[in-house]
């Protein structure tokens, strides 16, 4: 899907949550590229346009493939309605996609590739889906643990 990426960033959270991300931004949130507030995940983006995002649902975790991303993180976050929602921070969330988890914690890789192209392109990345960058979301049941940066970006 492709979603639109306003202020930089997307949303992830349980379907009622009621949380403001506002405060989960922090200095270091944005240096690793996710805010974590419980119920509630923002994805930071390099670019400020639309992004082309894929999501997982997974019985486990992944093995590791960072080689093929540019940035991947995980955080933890609590989906006690079963319900995960994703969406670009300002869509209208009863349009937004919705996908069906376990209920409870759920851990969320956040792999983003093509993130030169689309910082080189800035405004203009989205014209064309070889520029635009990438988002996959891999969501698993897991107990809650602190975010992980598996591989950071350079810029």
């Amino acid at each position: 899907m492709t979603l639109f990426a306003d202020y930089h960033q997307l949303h992830v959270f349980d379907d009622g949550s009621l949380t403001d991300l506002g405060d989960a931004w922090t200095d270091q949130a944005v240096l690793d590229g996710l805010a974590v507030a419980g119920d509630a995940l923002a994805v930071g983006t390099e670019v400020n346009v639309s992004v082309t995002v894929t999501v997982e649902v997974l019985p486990g975790r992944p093995s590791a493939d960072e080689t093929v991303f540019d940035h991947v993180v995980e955080g933890s976050v609590e989906v006690r309605s079963g319900r995960l929602v994703v969406m670009g921070c300002t869509d209208f969330e009863p349009d937004a996609a919705r996908f069906t988890v376990p209920g409870g914690w759920m851990r969320v890789r956040v792999a983003r590739a093509n993130l030169a192209e689309a910082r080189r392109l800035d405004i203009d990345s989205d014209e064309d889906p070889a520029t635009m960058e990438r988002v996959q979301l891999q969501v698993w049941p897991e107990a809650p643990s602190d975010l992980a940066v598996l591989k950071r970006w350079q810029h």
